[in-house]
């Protein structure tokens, strides 16, 4: 039906699609670039899930502005600065950004993203220096990439081309960004995926959706939902090329993988892991289970312990508000069981198997609550000694 490879070169490989990012001086003492845009040649549709935080920051508000079914060209981005909690100033800015960039290339709805301290209104001027230093016709995704870099130790990109059985073939590509104030609630950081596909809008709409929860609405690094959080799909439908179930199979595997990136990547953390829960009276209590262990404060410092106390994992279920019972509960930490009924303490050797696992950089810790068959499985890190120290210095 469709064959998949992965492809260097992130969403440089896509039809129609530029990109760049370049330094005006807001990250100092750093090589990569502030101010990034993406461009396409030819209108695109496009997605988007954003923040369920109430204080939505004011790109978000700029976008929401917009009729539905709109189109654009170009998404301008800005580290450093969120843009957030600064009322209708904050949104005037975008507008007037955005028409100091109308003089230096055609635009058509343009769409802003911006990440970094919350509280504080762009620096105009900045932001502006960059049109003269952007080459518009650039495909530099490595650039753009790192330029969307806040506390990230690496970049994220990929690129995956689809080959069709019936003929042509598409790309999509991504590039994101997210380390910390990781929390499951849609959509967790910034996330532009670009396509050539000739894909319509109310596909769009679902394989997104679709996609984001299982990805992106799995991962935890802190519990924190940011205020600028955004996924977000453009397709200029350049390639001609579309089959559903391929696209489905790409775009579900694009935002996974990511997803999976900034947990390795999670402030300071050294672990990932998958928090499965089965057994659950059904999916919705058993995702509540599954992410109240994959926030956990206690869950996490033990992780990065790597001590095998199924205490916290127990309590962390029974206070979570779901039906559970400790006469039907198992855990595991991939297959050695750690806890049962039957088992309630863990004798020398398991407790040294258990040890191995959790030196393991990443591993699954699998409950079973006995009650009926629901399930879910999200996914979460360990929490250090570094990620206080970043956090505790972010403005400093």
């Amino acid at each position: 039906m469709f064959n998949l490879f992965s492809i260097k070169g992130g969403i440089s490989n896509v039809k129609g699609f530029f990109c760049d990012g370049v330094n005006v001086g807001m990250k100092t003492n750093s090589e990569d670039g502030d101010v990034a845009f993406i461009r396409s040649e030819a209108l695109c549709d496009v997605a988007a899930r954003f923040t369920t935080n109430h204080f939505q920051a004011a790109p978000i508000k700029h976008y929401q502005h917009y009729p539905k079914d709109f189109k654009t060209n170009l998404v301008l981005m800005n580290a450093k600065n969120a843009n957030a909690m600064t009322g209708a100033k904050g949104v005037e800015d975008i507008g007037f950004i955005f028409e100091e960039l109308g003089t230096h290339l055609p635009i058509h709805n343009p769409i802003m993203s911006s990440t970094g301290v919350i509280g504080y209104r762009l620096n105009q001027e900045k932001i502006i220096s960059a049109f003269d230093k952007f080459n518009f016709d650039a495909k530099n995704s490595e650039a753009t990439a790192r330029a969307i870099m806040t506390t990230d130790s690496f970049k994220k990109e990929l690129c995956f081309k689809v080959d069709l059985d019936e003929g042509g073939s598409f790309h999509i590509a991504a590039i994101c960004k997210g380390a910390g104030m990781i929390n499951p609630a849609m959509a967790t950081m910034l996330c532009f995926i670009t396509t050539d596909a000739d894909i319509p809008k109310a596909d769009m709409e679902e394989l997104l959706s679709g996609a984001t929860e299982q990805s992106f609405n799995r991962i935890s690094v802190d519990g924190d939902t940011s205020t600028n959080d955004t996924v977000m799909l453009l397709a200029n439908k350049l390639s001609g090329a579309y089959n559903k179930e391929a696209f489905r199979e790409a775009l579900n595997k694009i935002t996974f993988e990511l997803a999976m990136m900034i947990l390795r990547d999670g402030e300071g953390a050294n672990k990932l892991v998958a928090f499965e829960v089965k057994g659950a009276k059904n999916e919705h209590e058993a995702e509540i289970t599954s992410k109240a262990l994959s926030n956990s404060l206690l869950v996490k410092t033990a992780l990065f312990g790597e001590d095998p106390n199924w205490g916290r994992i127990a309590s962390t279920i029974g206070a979570s508000g779901v039906v559970c019972d400790e006469t039907t509960l198992t855990i595991h930490y991939d297959n050695l069981l750690i806890y049962s009924d039957e088992q309630r303490e863990l004798d020398e050797e398991r407790e040294e198997q258990a040890y191995k696992i959790m030196k393991n950089d990443s591993f699954r810790v699998t409950c079973d609550l006995g009650i009926a068959e629901g399930s879910f499985t999200s996914y979460g890190c360990d929490l250090s000694y570094e990620y206080v120290k970043i956090n505790a210095e972010y403005r400093t």
